[in-house]
């Protein structure tokens, strides 16, 4: 007989608390606690998931690590080259792996593309879609594989059953917050059906090796919707990210137990689905046959791909008292204090105007050495005087005004090169170790602003 409990769980941080209360102890949230029912099996044969064999009674015992063999299996390197690279070379077997991104970003279209891309058996799980509405995204993504098995499912238990049976290279859930299990009453996507349905997909990975991708809803602040545990299960969290009114599709690493997080993989939306972006630097540059101010090209870089990225910056009188400080796609506490350095530095009278900043393509950059592209876009929509457009730039910018060395400096300078830039400026920190004569590029080197400032416009 079944033990049946009520508790009140807080869908932010997952904290359970016997009885309601208004504000979270634990994240300091309001009105955060819903109730849930909880229904505990007390007889131990119910306990046992129905995929695992009769017989199937593991009791594992400590072994010294000299001991244990290491699998043999590879991982499996599918046709999506920007997807292995996030994932540090391929999927793991055995990996759970989650994948969040906001409504609409392209979370399922992705997946099934990998799913009719790759030339094994695949069981694709959808919770959310009947077979006929991804039979129509299928046949609209134009890959088809015969190998690619779709349940539409929502019950743990039976999707785990079939996937013993089918007994697939991969298995696709989408989405975790439409299963239920059956031992618990609680609401699909609540906080205890989300921790429990991931923890059987876990241990179903790692029992029997099938690596699982497991889909994730987001909430409006950007979390993975559910308890945080959830992350801390899976051994991978991707974020698909983008702006809905631009193509471009940016694919993160969170987290990656089997590689590096950082790695990105980038997208573009297209009819047909989502096509692979190998040269993004081409796409990010916007080509203008007029030379105008304000405009600026950085050499970034995004985990160990280098990218060059236009950075665009508007300077103009404040018309209403209070100046406006507006960024897109960078951090807008950052830009105030480059703003800071070249007022004080420099005397520029950045604090009598209006100023905004946008990275073009629709993307975000984190990189500080797109400090310098950005101070050279500002004094050049400031004083109305284009910068060269053969010209880029890399260096982060200290709060005296100096200019100091980035990572990995010759990529960026090769792919300025590969691209046709005739000069780049860089800090002159950098010069240690670097061999110039091996660049056709010319590269001049800068320790303040000031000389950046002599050097670009004077």
């Amino acid at each position: 007989m079944a033990k049946i409990k009520k508790i009140y769980v807080c869908t932010n941080c997952g904290a359970n608390s016997p009885k309601w209360i208004g504000k979270c102890p634990s994240c300091d949230e309001w009105n955060t606690y819903h109730e849930e029912v909880l229904t505990k099996e007390t007889k131990q044969e119910e306990k046992r998931k129905a995929w695992q064999e009769p017989n199937d009674q593991r009791n594992p015992t400590p072994i010294p690590l000299s001991e244990v063999v290491a699998g043999e299996r590879p991982r499996l390197v599918t046709p999506d080259q920007e997807l292995n690279r996030v994932l540090g070379g391929g999927i793991v077997p055995g990996s759970l792996v989650l994948i969040g991104g906001q409504p609409g970003i392209g979370k399922s279209t992705l997946m099934l593309q990998v799913a009719l891309s790759i030339p094994v058996k695949i069981l694709y799980v959808s919770g959310e879609e009947s077979e006929e509405q991804i039979k129509m995204r299928a046949d609209r993504i134009g890959e088809m594989q015969s190998n690619c098995y779709i349940l539409t499912e929502t019950n743990t238990t039976k999707i785990l059953s079939h996937a013993k049976a089918l007994d697939p290279d991969l298995v696709v859930i989408d989405s975790i917050q439409t299963l239920s299990s059956p031992h618990l009453d609680s609401t699909p996507g609540s906080v205890s059906q989300i921790r429990d349905c991931t923890s059987e997909l876990q241990r179903f990975a790692k029992e029997t090796g099938i690596p699982v991708f497991v889909i994730g809803h987001i909430t409006k602040d950007g979390a993975i919707a559910g308890p945080k545990i959830l992350e801390h299960i899976v051994d991978a969290v991707l974020q698909f990210e983008g702006d809905r009114n631009y193509t471009y599709r940016i694919l993160r690493t969170i987290k990656n137990r089997f590689g590096s997080t950082d790695e990105l993989g980038i997208y573009e939306m297209q009819a047909s689905g989502l096509k692979e972006v190998s040269n993004p630097s081409e796409l990010l540059i916007s080509q203008n046959e007029e030379e105008l101010s304000g405009s600026a090209i950085s050499a970034t870089m995004e985990g160990m791909r280098p990218m060059l990225i236009e950075t665009q910056a508007l300077v103009s009188t404040a018309v209403y008292g209070t100046p406006q400080r507006s960024a897109t796609g960078f951090d807008l506490r950052r830009l105030n204090m480059l703003l800071a350095v070249l007022e004080k530095r420099m005397g520029f009278p950045f604090g009598q105007n209006d100023v905004f900043l946008n990275i073009a393509g629709g993307i975000r950059v984190d990189d500080p050495a797109i400090d310098l592209a950005i101070v050279a876009a500002l004094i050049s929509s400031l004083q109305d005087i284009s910068v060269p457009d053969d010209t880029c730039f890399a260096g982060e910018v200290g709060l005296s005004g100096e200019i100091r060395a980035v990572a990995r400096i010759e990529q960026r300078i090769q792919e300025a090169d590969r691209l046709g830039f005739k000069q780049i400026f860089i800090s002159k920190y950098n010069l240690k170790g670097l061999d110039m004569g091996r660049f056709d590029i010319d590269i001049f080197t800068v320790s303040k602003v000031e000389e950046l400032y002599r050097n670009l416009f004077q």
